[in-house]
This record gives structure tokens, C-alpha cells and sequence, in this order.
């Protein structure tokens, strides 16, 4: 039974102590007969709302909603364009709860009558806005409940369980929430300050004196928490014309990053209340309650046969043509060999490879067309060594082969043997013997023979000669021995 305004005044003397309720009268809260509410005035000319819980559950709730708008701090309540009721008093406990706050002068709008077009429904958007763009820290320090996307993605799925375990919700209505629930963009939102499920009732606004409606406060405060931004926004699916409307305020004077699922996920939380509501019937043993979610369910599953939560993001083919002949023309680029490109295949190692060899085979045509003498190969750039012109400061002469055969003693003494530069040191002058005579850039004399009349000594001794004359000339042109 519900209580008086005067027993809602008496218990408000309680929580106000010192404080005399001049007039009470009536408040309709639109809560569902959750709570008794009544609107009194205070001998010190104050209007203050009187509330009390109905049932266990609503002590609960009335319980949390004291608790947030004590979170609320002067502080967080300047970063809000209207006002926040404020605490005045409180007292008792359970169903003997009594809460006072401040009155909000203003009109409240159910969401069946929200208007569509400029006015109320941008400037309801704009207010729930301006609540998601609060720090989270004041939750958080509070100890105010913070879910993060995955946990309510989470929670979402043994809603579904439950659902699916009473065997009362339809297989295509099960579907759809499944397959709604594993599409991973639809979950990819950033939690913010939400009010848990306000509606545009709990918003209170008043004209200005251009009669432009404008949000002076908000109510229905206990769901107070971070947590999915869409949450605050699945009444829309009751006031399907302003829904527009409230979005586009909304994303007007949003602060957040853009978020392309958020009317998606709160269609689907607005479908779920159905779920919930058979659920607590359920667990209830309410068959009454059973039996309306399930009229509710049925009818929702006939009213979205054949659609997807989240759209199917492949288009049609006539879409697909639209798409093509939207595309401006562009230039055919040049066909390119990609017979090389496998894994094993590096670009950039190639890529410096080509350009070695375009510079080498430039160099080779442009060294082909100085001679005037381009060979077979000359498209490919190979160079022929007789191609290469020859050094003015070389004697052809001087690498000739030396022809061993007929020397004797006589020639040994008197044909002089090329020698190194004069910067390398003598091929002779670590024989036994040798001349200590300086060594002139014209010649090196050649070492006078060991007097022996041996025949197989001189013969050691003229192989010898022979080899260090060759080693001689080879280092003439930078030749090394152990390549001989």
C-alpha cells in the first residue's frame, strides 16, 4: 500500500532535523510504484522531494542512488550544464529508507511522446553527452561499479544463457542475439561515466523565453557507474521518431571518439530488457511475469524476422555496380614481370642489382662507341680485351715471353734483364753474391755465376735465373707470385 504525502512528510522531519514541512503534496515519479515520492516545502521557503523504497528491492536501489550523488562533488557537478539534486538529509534503512533532496523545477517527457525535429529530442542527446564526457575517476574513487568492454560483453552472454535455459525465447530471436554478440566491431567501444539507464523522464528541462527547450537537470541517479555508453541510450527503441534526433545531439556535443556501433548495441540492450524480464519471472517462479516476456518476445521476433542487428556488411550486386561506376578512370599502369616475386625473393637486393647493371652496361657503350669499334657483344656489355686502348707509359715488349732456349754464359753477361720499379725490391737481391752496386732505373745487372765446372750446377742455376726473371716482370705489372 502506498504511503501519504503526510506519512512522506513525517518521515522527512527525521532526516531533516530542526526542519518544519510546511505543505506536502503528491509526486508522480513515473517509477512504476517502486517508490512513494511527495513534493513538501520547508518553513525556510524550500521545495525538497521526499522518496522512499516501495520494496526490498527498490531500498536497494534508492540506497545506490544516495550513494552517487554523494560521488558527485561540487566539483563534478561544474563540469555539468544543468543541475544534480542535491542531498539534504537522509534516514532509516530498508524499506524505512527516506531520502531528501532538492526540487527541479521543470517538465519531464515520456519517451512515447518525445517529439521528433529541433528542440527536445538534440537537447536530450546533448545532456547524456555531457554526462558520458565526466572522468571516470569519480567512479572509480567511489567504488562505484566499472565494467570494461569485454566484462559487459561478458555479462551480455550469461544473460543469453539464462535466456536459453528457460526454453521459453524463440531459436531465430536466440540467433540473432548470438550472432549480434560474436561480432567483435560491435564490442569495441571506450566505457565511459554512464547514468544506467536513464530515459527521457529522468531528464528535466523548461523553455526559455524564446520558448526553446533547453535540459535544466537530470534524475535517477542510482545506476551510476562506467560502463557502455549505448546502455543510456536503448529507451530510443520507445520513440523510434525522435531517435534521429537524439543521436544527432548527441554526436554534436559529444566529446569522445566517434563511435560507429553505439545505436547498434543500444537496439540490442533495448531487445534484451524483453530477456531480462523473463529471466527475473523465471527465477521468481511469476508465471504471470513469464507470460507477458514471452507475448513481449514473440512479438518482437515477428516484428524483426529477417534482420541483423549488425547489418551484413556485403552489399548487393546492383551496389557493387553503383560503387564501380562512382570510381573515376584512372591511367593502366605499366605492366610489370612478377615471375621473381616469391618469398625467397628480395626486391630491394634486385632492385640495386638492375641499377649496377644499367650503369655497367652504359659504361660498356658508351666505352664501345669511344672506339668506334662495337663488338658482337655490345648489347650486352661485355668488353673484349683487345678493345681496351693501351697505355702510353707501358712497352708492349716488356711481358713478352723470354725465350730460354740457346743461352749460355756469354749471353748471361751481356743482355741486361728488366727489372722491377724502383719502388720493389730487386728479384736478385737475396742470391748469394749479388752485387752490392746500387741499382739504377735503367737495368739490373744480372749476378755474376758461381766459378764451378760442374754442368748440373750451372744447369740448377739457369732455372733459377729464368724464375726469379719471371717473378721480375710479374710484379712489374702487380702480378702476385702465388698466382704463377
Amino acid at each position: 500500500m502506498a504511503r501519504s504525502p503526510l506519512i512522506l512528510a513525517a518521515s522527512a522531519t527525521a532526516a531533516l532535523p530542526r526542519t518544519a514541512i510546511t505543505n506536502v503534496s503528491a509526486l508522480t515519479e513515473n517509477s512504476g510504484g517502486r517508490f512513494d515520492s511527495a513534493l513538501a516545502r520547508t518553513d525556510d521557503g524550500r521545495e525538497v522531494v521526499v522518496r522512499m523504497p516501495a520494496t526490498e528491492e527498490a531500498s536497494a536501489d534508492l540506497a545506490a542512488e544516495t550513494r552517487a550523488l554523494h560521488a558527485l562533488t561540487a566539483g563534478v557537478r561544474a563540469l555539468l550544464p544543468f543541475a544534480v539534486p542535491e542531498v539534504l538529509g537522509e534516514a532509516g534503512s530498508g524499506v524505512q529508507r527516506v531520502l531528501v533532496v532538492d526540487h527541479i523545477d521543470g517538465y519531464r517527457i515520456d519517451p512515447a511522446h518525445l517529439p521528433k525535429g529541433p528542440g527536445y529530442a538534440p537537447a536530450i542527446g546533448g545532456a547524456l553527452a555531457a554526462v558520458h564526457a565526466l572522468p571516470v575517476s569519480i567512479v572509480r574513487t567511489d567504488g562505484l561499479p566499472v565494467r570494461s568492454p569485454e566484462q559487459v560483453r561478458d555479462d551480455v552472454r550469461r544473460l543469453l544463457d539464462r535466456a536459453d535455459a528457460t526454453g521459453r525465447v524463440g531459436d531465430d530471436l536466440m540467433m540473432r542475439w548470438r550472432r549480434a554478440l560474436e561480432v567483435d566491431d560491435l564490442w569495441r567501444f571506450e566505457s565511459a561515466v554512464i547514468l544506467g539507464g536513464a530515459t527521457s523522464s529522468s531528464i528535466v528541462l523548461a523553455d526559455d523565453e524564446h520558448d526553446v527547450p533547453h535540459v535544466v537537470g537530470i534524475l535517477d541517479w542510482a545506476g551510476l557507474s562506467v560502463g557502455d555508453p549505448a546502455v543510456d541510450l536503448r529507451w530510443l527503441a520507445s520513440s523510434p521518431l525522435a531517435a534521429d534526433d537524439v543521436h544527432a545531439g548527441y554526436a554534436a556535443a559529444g566529446e569522445r571518439s566517434p563511435d560507429p556501433l553505439l545505436r547498434e548495441r543500444a537496439r540490442l540492450y533495448a531487445e534484451l530488457e524483453f530477456a531480462r524480464w523473463l529471466v527475473h519471472g523465471h527465477d521468481a517462479g511469476e508465471s504471470e511475469v513469464v507470460a507477458d516476456a514471452v507475448a513481449l518476445l514473440d512479438a518482437l521476433a515477428d516484428g524483426v524476422r529477417g534482420d541483423h542487428i549488425v547489418p551484413d556488411s556485403r552489399s548487393d550486386i546492383d551496389d557493387a555496380l553503383a560503387l564501380v561506376e562512382a570510381v573515376p578512370p584512372v591511367v593502366a599502369p605499366a605492366v610489370v614481370d612478377t615471375s621473381m616475386q616469391t618469398d625467397a625473393y628480395d626486391p630491394e637486393a634486385l632492385s640495386l642489382y638492375l641499377s649496377a647493371e644499367r650503369d655497367r652496361v652504359a659504361a660498356a657503350e658508351a666505352l664501345a662507341e669511344a672506339l668506334d669499334t662495337p663488338g658482337p657483344d655490345a648489347d650486352t656489355g661485355a668488353i673484349h680485351i683487345d678493345q681496351l686502348p693501351a697505355r702510353d707509359d707501358i712497352d708492349p715488349e716488356a711481358t713478352a715471353p723470354i725465350d730460354l732456349d740457346g743461352w749460355d754464359d756469354a749471353a748471361r753477361e751481356s743482355t741486361p734483364i728488366p727489372r722491377a720499379e724502383s719502388s720493389a725490391p730487386s728479384a736478385m737481391s737475396d742470391l748469394p753474391g749479388a752485387s752490392e752496386t746500387p741499382v739504377t732505373d735503367e737495368e739490373t745487372p744480372l749476378r755474376q755465376p758461381r766459378p764451378s765446372d760442374d754442368p748440373a750446377v750451372t744447369a740448377v742455376d739457369d732455372e733459377e735465373d729464368a724464375a726469379r726473371a719471371s717473378r721480375a716482370a710479374l710484379r712489374r705489372w702487380g702480378v702476385s707470385d702465388d698466382t704463377v
